[in-house]
């Protein structure tokens, strides 16, 4: 197959300039972020390292994440714990369920992007 991989997330925005900034303030990631130390950055992209990703339609009434909503953001990070103290200092509501974690899949935690936008975190298993 000749797909490497996504190529990019689009997905329209109330006010697109404030959005990108809090996604680039609070997760690092937008035009211009790097997710591997020593990457270059530049002014279109976000550098993000490689893995796994799930790429997996729901059935429509699924209640996995909010019914309003078309989609999910998914983010594959490094130390959540950490994360999830930095997001709670910056006021940010944080949602774990322990039913969510488990050792063959990893620990996962959900917050909101201002306009509403579901984000689930995951960091996988140690392999």
């Amino acid at each position: 197959m000749p797909v490497l991989g996504i190529g990019g997330l689009f997905f329209r925005a109330a006010d697109p300039d404030a959005l990108s900034a809090w996604y680039r303030e609070h997760l690092g990631i937008g035009a211009g972020c790097v997710a591997t130390e020593g990457a270059t950055p530049d002014e279109w992209s976000w550098q993000a390292e490689g893995g796994p990703v799930v790429f997996a339609p729901f059935k429509a009434d699924s209640d996995y994440f909010a019914a309003d909503k078309q989609f999910m953001l998914n983010l594959r990070v490094r130390d959540l714990d950490s994360l999830l103290e930095q997001l709670h200092a910056a006021g940010i509501a944080v949602i774990t369920k322990p039913e969510w974690n488990d050792p063959t899949t990893g620990q996962f935690a959900r917050i909101h992007d201002p306009e509403g936008n579901e984000i689930e975190l995951w960091e996988p298993p140690v392999a």
